[in-house]
């Protein structure tokens, strides 16, 4: 059995810099892979896009049709297993509920001053594409995470696009997941050959203004290449988390979260840190039984994780240094273990996703509880939040000045206008503004 990788720094006055390393932190690689694959879906379309189904993911792809059909959804619900549905149907409840909450007002304003109103207006976007992987699982989750927000913002084009299986098919529970939130179009294509056909459309898929979604390097290095033709939002890689555990936790609690999200793939990230050396080794005895439990091909990808060099078990000389190693990692998703979880929220302040507390595992997040588990990866959450219906919206200022309210702005914009040399501006805040409305009156 393969042991965990434990790193020891109780004794070391830096945190070492590779355990800050991603696998995705170099994609040029992947950068010269996808260059063909794009440029083939722009000139070919969907020829490209069978050609490379067949080549990639396996797929006799002659017959196949890129658009999956209305009896593709009807037939996924009759072959899924009613409570699935039933669960389904209850994670997507929570996640219309959670973006419901979060939508802002189509428009506010505010008067700042006798006579001078600002404000916002959001409108929807024209068009989106949801990216699903499918490559190591699938991922109905990743569906109802993506799409949801987007019928919640009012999209008025929402797409899925998403690998097709072996059998040259969506998944059944992807597609139940889509018709029940509302999406009506799901095409059969992932990967960077995925991300072209949004960036520049083809003869069945639609281009899009942007495209959201986690995926492989493959589709990450995709988005970056394709960034001045289609907007790549979060940056969302392989799966990564952290998990911090002071002194009162169970060893083997937190080993049972750690392998959580270490499971999607062995370019996957997970630690545990903590300054407890018991609950460092509890965690480290109590792996190999919780592995014992699990899928073999799951229990393949998690101990690549966390017996590699992108995993494994921290042990930091205090806990205000294994809050040091959140901040600076910014993992996607953090949970935190501690006797007083709340206390610990203050001295985060790099992380996309917290949980708190012994009954809030990454699975619930993942799945059922509302907020979106579309989280940046890469370092990208020192910047960047979760997947939100703002994602899905455009904003636009709004400004009205009233005939009252007009004088004194005037002055103070004039005054800066001179300064900065703008005679043009200062001009049409001039007694000039005046004189041209009253002559419009008199005619």
């Amino acid at each position: 059995m393969m042991q965990p990788t434990f790193h020891d720094l109780t004794n070391s006055a830096d945190l070492p810099s590779a355990l800050f390393e991603r696998t995705e932190a170099d994609l040029s690689f992947f950068i010269e892979k996808v260059k063909p694959i794009i440029e083939a879906v722009r000139v070919e379309g969907d020829s490209a896009l069978k050609r490379f189904a067949r080549d990639f993911d396996r797929v006799e792809v002659e017959d196949m049709s890129i658009l999956a059909q209305e009896e593709e959804y009807d037939d996924a619900f009759a072959r899924l297993d009613p409570a699935v549905v039933e669960s389904i149907r209850y994670a997507a409840e929570n996640i219309r509920a959670f973006h419901e909450a979060q939508k802002p007002e189509d428009i506010w304003y505010k008067e700042i001053r006798p006579g001078v109103f600002v404000g916002d207006r959001y409108t929807p976007l024209d068009s989106i594409a949801c990216y699903v992987p499918r490559g190591k699982g699938s991922f109905p989750s990743m569906l109802l995470m993506a799409a949801i927000p987007a019928v919640v913002a009012g999209v008025l084009r929402p797409i899925v696009i998403t690998p097709p299986g072996p059998d040259g098919k969506v998944d059944d529970a992807t597609l139940v997941a889509a018709r029940l939130v509302g999406i009506k179009e799901v095409y059969k294509c992932g990967g960077a050959q995925g991300i072209a056909a949004v960036a520049y459309g083809t003869q069945t898929v639609p281009k899009c203004l942007k495209v959201v979604g986690p995926g492989s390097p493959w589709v990450v290095a995709a988005k970056r290449q394709l960034s001045d033709i289609i907007d790549p939002g979060t940056p969302a890689g392989p799966s990564e988390t952290v998990i911090i555990a002071d002194e009162t936790i169970s060893g083997e609690l937190a080993a049972l979260d750690l392998i959580i999200e270490s499971e999607h793939g062995p370019d996957s990230s997970a630690y545990l840190v903590t300054n407890s050396r018991r609950v460092a080794e509890e965690a480290i005895a109590a792996l190999p039984k919780l592995w014992a439990n699990i899928d073999p091909k799951r229990v393949e990808f998690s101990q690549a994780v966390l017996c590699g060099k992108h995993g494994g078990i921290v042990l930091t000389k205090d806990f205000d240094t294994a809050c040091e190693f959140v901040n600076r990692y910014a993992p996607e998703h953090l949970q935190i273990l501690a006797e007083e979880p709340m206390a610990v929220v203050p001295k985060i302040r790099n992380a996309s996703e917290l949980l708190l507390g012994n009954y809030t595992p990454s699975t619930l997040g993942n799945f059922v509880l509302g907020p979106n588990a579309v989280l940046p990866t890469g370092g990208a959450a020192m910047t960047k939040g979760p997947l939100s219906v703002f994602d899905y919206m455009k904003q636009a200022s709004i400004a009205y000045v009233t005939r009252d309210g007009y004088q004194e702005v005037a002055d103070h914009a004039h005054r800066i206008a001179l300064y900065e040399g703008f005679s043009g501006h200062a001009q049409a805040v001039s007694p000039i503004r005046h004189e041209i409305l009253k002559k419009a009156k008199k005619s």
